[in-house]
């Protein structure tokens, strides 16, 4: 059984790719848009190519069984239907809460009638490094939304379920599969849990308004406005954390001061 790992260098995808590796896949491909420089472990198959540039991928699907799709709306209709007539059997794809931006990836796979698994994870733990540059030059976070409330998973977390899905496909086909931490925390608790694992006293600052517009554009560029309007949204339908992650894994999923702890050099 031949497993494509695409955007396998990506935040999750190479997490992806060493959790197969770990639970004992023996043909596992990636694919990357730099090979030299992937830097991917012993016993991989690395495939130069792009899912944003469908027309490199046809010797990457070429006698692949079941595929991991890292998401990239614009081109992934035309992905999934080159992974269909690839003959690609089971697509496990990252996507998002249903109705919003990612909800094209979902519809992308299930348009192209292979069976498939739908990853639907939150925000990121990692989207705390909107506040590292902060942290690391003093000790006050100046933030929007203090009391806005949602629960976020670790990456970590997120490809270690893919992996599992991918090796057990079977058990899995048609399902959609919410991904959260284990804890639902509002901003200004997530602040206290990265203070927590620093062993400092971090002092959270609210603004609002156009101040708070300038903070994230400055620190987001463009999607600065699109962040902020997603917080005013989120905190009119608090996230609740979900045991999903316990569930497929038979451990709990990683609390967000477990991984401040792990990613502390962030904030440092």
């Amino acid at each position: 059984m031949r497993i494509l790992v695409t955007g396998a260098t990506g935040n999750v995808g190479r997490m992806v790719v060493d959790e197969l590796l770990a639970l004992g896949a023996t043909s596992v491909r990636a694919l990357t848009v730099d090979p030299a420089k992937a830097a991917l472990p012993p016993g991989v198959e690395v495939v130069r190519g792009f899912v944003g540039r469908p027309a490199t991928l046809a010797s990457a699907l070429a006698g692949v069984d079941r595929m991991y799709l890292a998401p990239h709306p614009a081109s992934a209709f035309e992905v999934c239907r080159l992974a269909a007539e690839a003959g690609v059997r089971h697509i496990v794809d990252m996507a998002g809460a249903k109705g919003e931006h990612w909800q094209v990836v979902e519809d992308a796979v299930e348009a192209c009638g292979v069976a498939f698994t739908h990853l639907e994870p939150g925000e990121f733990m990692a989207n705390a490094d909107l506040w590292a540059p902060q942290i690391r030059a003093g000790d006050v976070v100046r933030d929007a939304g203090a009391d806005v409330v949602n629960a976020p998973v670790a990456q970590e977390d997120i490809a270690a379920v893919a992996a599992r899905v991918l090796l057990s496909a079977d058990d899995h086909a048609g399902r959609s599969y919410e991904l959260t931490g284990p804890e639902a925390l509002s901003r200004r608790q997530k602040v206290a849990a990265i203070g927590r694992a620093l062993g400092r006293d971090l002092e959270y600052v609210e603004v609002a308004d156009e101040e708070a517009r300038s903070l994230f554009r400055s620190v987001m560029g463009e999607y600065g406005d699109w962040y902020l309007d997603g917080l005013t949204q989120l905190a009119a339908h608090p996230q609740a954390a979900v045991s999903t992650v316990a569930d497929l894994l038979g451990r709990p999923a990683m609390t967000y001061e477990e991984w401040a702890r792990r990613h502390s050099d962030l904030f440092r």
